[in-house]
């Protein structure tokens, strides 16, 4: 699957059944070439008018399914995801 084929995909929580947006970027390690994270990219403020709020990283391990227009996500078993965080520091490490 190539990442243009994920930003047609919309986002969304199988738990709770949040609806996220869709995936603008994606996240690489520069070693392997893995995929670590989706990037998400933050709602629109007034209309627009004043931005966006920071981008969302849904991490890689909580991608569960593929369908032909979404991707399911399941975000209990990393931990809550938080908007306010830089992109560069909201990926979730294993422990």
């Amino acid at each position: 699957m190539r990442l243009s084929d994920l930003k047609i995909k919309e986002v969304i929580g199988i738990n709770n059944g949040n609806r996220f947006g869709y995936v603008c970027d994606a996240e690489l390690d520069q070693l392997t070439g893995q995929v670590r994270g989706l990037v998400i990219p933050g709602r629109l403020k007034l209309f627009g008018l004043l931005g966006r709020e920071k981008p969302t990283v849904i991490p890689w391990q909580a991608v569960r399914q593929f369908g032909e227009d979404t991707l399911l996500v399941d975000l209990e078993r990393i931990g809550p995801i938080e908007r306010e965080k830089p992109v560069e520091s909201a990926l979730w490490q294993e422990k």
